[in-house]
């Protein structure tokens, strides 16, 4: 007798990371929970980071790429005086400085820090080089050449606190954007050194942490829900099964640079299609 395959489960998790484990930790939460392997998220957060963590179940991890494309929102503190083997408050510190600083001084630093920027991923970052991530390559002793990527930062606000070296911040970022970065390099810009703590990223995209929920109790939404940030396109009855079957709409059904989320005449979501080197592909969803 053939052995039955498991139901499959698809769709959108909105988790509220607590601090303590790291992304991937979460993932494997879900899979036990869900009873799925194909999980993934769209953006890392660091462990003792907490907030928006945007996941893709099944076959919704094909549409991840969208999700991770949006700007995102952090709140932190920033401790001046103090820099870190990590830029936050988990790592070793290694050096100090007496730092005289006025809140305006922070302010006119920060405000140069806003716009289109050049970040040195930190050693401790997930980003891959040579097959490898940062921060397993720093765990084991090595360093790697990393090359500079352009972010835009959209806001960071810096707001005094009663310690004269601790001020709150709030950042609207682009994707891939390393915050403990931001807070580092704006102590250097005033003539010491910084590290960050308590980061935690209030909302990814049009994802909040009022609609986020722990890893244990979030709910399943919608495969859709990953592209509601896209202009949606509704589709006739007809329409929709010539999509299913591989076909692209004419190109006046398509306005500005997309991509476009595809939807039938209840709103659930048939197919994402984007430009890619002057032709339409489509991003199909089975069902």
């Amino acid at each position: 007798m053939a052995r039955r395959r498991p139901p499959t489960t698809h769709g959108t998790v909105i988790v509220d990371k607590p601090a303590g484990p790291t992304s991937h930790d979460i993932v494997g939460i879900l899979r036990r929970r869900f009873g799925e392997r194909r999980i993934g998220h769209a953006g890392t957060l660091d462990p003792s980071a907490t907030g928006v963590l945007v996941v893709g179940v099944g076959h919704a991890t094909r549409l991840l790429r969208f999700a991770t494309a949006g700007r995102k929102h952090y709140e932190c503190e920033i401790v001046f005086g103090v820099a870190t083997s990590t830029l936050d408050d988990d790592g070793d510190r290694v050096a100090t400085w007496t730092m005289g600083i006025s809140p305006e001084d922070v302010a006119t630093a920060a405000a140069r820090f806003v716009g289109t920027i050049s970040q040195l991923p930190p050693m401790v970052s997930a980003v891959r080089v040579g097959g490898r991530r940062l921060h397993e390559i720093a765990r084991a002793g090595e360093t790697a050449d990393r090359s500079p990527r352009e972010v835009r930062v959209y806001e960071f606000d810096v707001t005094p606190t009663d310690d004269p070296l601790v001020y709150t911040a709030t950042v609207e970022c682009s994707a891939g954007t390393f915050v403990r970065s931001l807070g580092a390099d704006l102590g250097t810009a005033l003539g010491g050194g910084a590290h960050i703590r308590s980061l935690r990223r209030t909302r990814s995209g049009s994802f909040t942490a009022a609609e986020a929920a722990p890893p244990t109790e979030a709910e399943l939404r919608g495969t859709g829900e990953l592209v509601r940030d896209l202009v949606q396109i509704a589709l006739s009855s007809m329409e929709v099964r010539a999509v299913r079957s591989g076909a692209h709409l004419v190109p006046s059904r398509y306005d500005g640079d997309g991509p476009w989320a595809l939807v039938d005449s209840d709103g659930t979501l048939v197919a994402v299609h984007e430009r890619a080197g002057g032709r339409m592909k489509a991003t199909v969803l089975a069902g």
